[in-house]
């Protein structure tokens, strides 16, 4: 999950819609769209997400991109755990782990700069509410 502003928050990120059908079912990558992960209850603590999204990422991942891609996380606690990293280690074709996430600078981290522009030029803000 992120948000538009690029902005931590410890907090879950939320998009707020009128009811479900509303709610946006995909996400993106540069090979088109992802599956979108709707967690109906609860928090993400690290079990549900070992359990529930990351799976999803590595199968369509592994279908789009086959063994030559890597996975990169961002900073929230269910992401850094320790059990999480390892899954991730052992699972993931390539994986970038907390002790080699970049600094933050535009130029070295691209889940949390590079994205943001193209996202602001891509959206039909006359649609969001």
């Amino acid at each position: 999950m992120f948000d538009l502003d690029g902005i931590y928050n410890a907090q879950n990120d939320r998009i707020w819609a009128v009811d479900r059908d509303e709610a946006d079912k995909k996400g993106a990558c540069s090979k088109g769209l992802t599956p979108l992960i709707i967690l109906d209850e609860g928090t993400a603590d690290h079990q549900r997400y070992i359990n529930e999204v990351l799976p999803v990422a590595l199968k369509y991942g592994n279908q789009v991109f086959g063994d030559n891609w890597t996975f990169q996380q961002d900073g929230a606690k269910p992401h850094t755990y320790a059990v999480t990293q390892e899954w991730c280690r052992l699972n993931f074709p390539s994986f970038i782990d907390q002790d080699h996430w970049p600094p933050n600078s535009r130029d070295l981290n691209p889940l949390d700069y590079s994205i943001w522009d193209e996202f602001g030029q891509q959206i039909d803000w006359a649609k969001v509410t």
